[in-house]
């Protein structure tokens, strides 16, 4: 797979975790701790692909390895909070597990990206 391809499955695969995330958000429970994480949780799932697609429009490398760093933080901060959702309903744990894991191969994904990126050149 060369670059392009890679990117452009890395972008896919954040936009359908993002609305894999939303569609999951819309069947917490209608309670206020729900509310909290669901806020968090939209806010850090929507992130990582956003600050992927802001990477590509980077002006130097420095700047492209500062959004991939934003995206694999809220990739972190995503699993947090998707593991303090297993709490409010244990019918969706199976479905939370699945975009656990989803987001724990993004993480490693970018994380090994902006290794290597660090690896080919200082910054």
């Amino acid at each position: 797979m060369n670059n392009e391809e890679f990117k452009k499955k890395l972008i896919i695969r954040a936009f359908n975790l993002a609305r894999r995330i939303i569609k999951l958000v819309d069947k917490f429970p209608s309670k206020r701790s729900a509310w909290v994480i669901a806020d968090q949780l939209l806010r850090a799932a929507t992130s990582i692909g956003a600050n992927i697609i802001e990477s590509q429009a980077a002006s130097s490398r420095k700047d492209f390895v500062n959004f991939l760093n934003h995206a694999l933080k809220s990739g972190n901060e995503t699993k947090f909070w998707l593991a303090l959702a297993k709490d409010l309903d244990l019918n969706l744990i199976k479905e939370i597990d699945e975009l656990l894991q989803e987001t724990d191969e993004l993480v490693k994904i970018l994380g090994s990206s902006i290794a290597t990126i660090k690896g080919k050149k200082k910054l």
